[in-house]
């Protein structure tokens, strides 16, 4: 993973948290609603700047940021009773700014679709499986796997395109430990038949030690109108993945839990689309984009979709939960979340290649 690469993954996810507390300061800003601060990050600031109003800051750790507004701010010298602070405006005024995030990022990942059909064209998905990335010492590279190979053919079946061709894959790989099996692959103009083997994990699952993508296959638009066409059928296919990805993890945790990704993994992913072809992160930014928005509008605490389902429970009930409920649960929330992503990050840094080149010279020394 090169260093210009991660930063340019990095930047991505960056301007993509960006856009999303953007979204919730526009639309509050454009109904005359206060807001105290603009965060990017959580904790300590690094950098700080104070408007007029709204104080900007970026923050030390980087798993997200916030939009904060003085209606809870014992120190505000807004009088309680300001038409202007949020919880003063009607619900679909507060609705508006608080799914104005989700909104954001799906129109920036559309903006994106259209900037890479534009520039480098549309992806179609083609049958097969792309390994963008081979694990060192695994199995995977012991057979021959290399990063950019396309997989066409296991144990002499066709694979069909995405996303079944993934569940197949994956579903073979996890029941064949120390079991040998076939696969046919394209490397460049040449076809290859590897035998691999995986081997067993932890919990007795077989494991190889690649990354998967889709195999697509780019489609250059002519014309303004194709390039709004193209834009929209891959972004109503990427949110369709989206979906699908988000429901088999729920419906099937314990099986799919270990592909959720950190930001650190994240990362990894987009340095390595970025070290392969720049123009990719046009998709790598609109796929991460996508989901960004979808998981700010699951009805969780600390997340969009959280704060939404307390505004249902006003409009039903006629007034909001007490302060002390809602505050509990979203301060619950956060550090459930924080939590999570700190274990992410630490997670997904020990399964990256150069710490795992490391950590055998660690152990020899113990």
């Amino acid at each position: 993973m090169s260093v210009l690469a991660a930063l340019a993954a990095i930047g991505v996810l960056a301007v993509l948290i960006a856009v999303h507390e953007l979204g919730h300061f526009a639309a509050a800003r454009l109904q005359g609603i206060h807001v105290t601060r603009f965060a990017l990050g959580f904790g300590p600031a690094l950098l700080k700047y104070q408007g007029p109003e709204t104080e900007y800051s970026i923050r030390a750790i980087p798993l997200g940021g916030y939009v904060a507004f003085p209606d809870d701010d014992p120190d505000s010298e807004i009088p309680l009773d300001d038409p202007n602070l949020l919880k003063n405006r009607p619900l679909l005024d507060r609705a508006i700014v608080i799914s104005a995030g989700v909104i954001a990022n799906l129109v920036f990942a559309y903006f994106l679709l259209i900037g890479q059909v534009s520039t480098i064209g549309s992806q179609n998905i083609q049958p097969g499986l792309v390994i963008p990335q081979v694990d060192q010492a695994s199995a995977a590279q012991i057979a021959g796997l290399e990063p950019g190979d396309i997989v066409l053919r296991l144990q002499g079946e066709a694979l069909p395109g995405f996303p079944d061709a993934t569940q197949r894959f994956i579903d073979t790989v996890r029941r064949s430990p120390s079991i040998s099996l076939s696969l046919q692959v394209q490397r460049g103009e040449e076809t290859k038949t590897l035998t691999i083997t995986p081997i067993a994990d932890g919990e007795g699952n077989g494991k190889i030690g690649v990354a998967l993508l889709p195999n697509v296959e780019t489609k250059r638009a002519s014309n303004p109108l194709q390039a709004l066409t193209y834009s929209a059928e891959a972004f109503e296919r990427i949110v369709k993945l989206t979906g699908q990805g988000f429901w088999q993890l729920a419906s099937n945790f314990a099986d799919n839990a270990s592909q959720i990704a950190g930001p650190v993994k994240i990362v990894e992913y987009g340095a390595n689309i970025a070290r392969n072809d720049i123009s990719n992160l046009f998709q790598f930014g609109a796929l991460i984009s996508i989901n960004l928005a979808v998981i700010n509008i699951l009805p969780l605490p600390a997340l969009d979709g959280g704060q939404l389902v307390f505004l249902v429970i006003e409009g039903l009930l006629g007034k909001p939960l007490p302060d002390k409920i809602q505050v509990g649960i979203m301060q619950t929330g956060l550090v459930l979340l924080l939590g999570l992503g700190v274990f992410l990050i630490v997670k997904d840094t020990m399964s990256l290649t150069f710490i795992q080149e490391f950590l055998p010279t660690i152990k020899g020394y113990e």
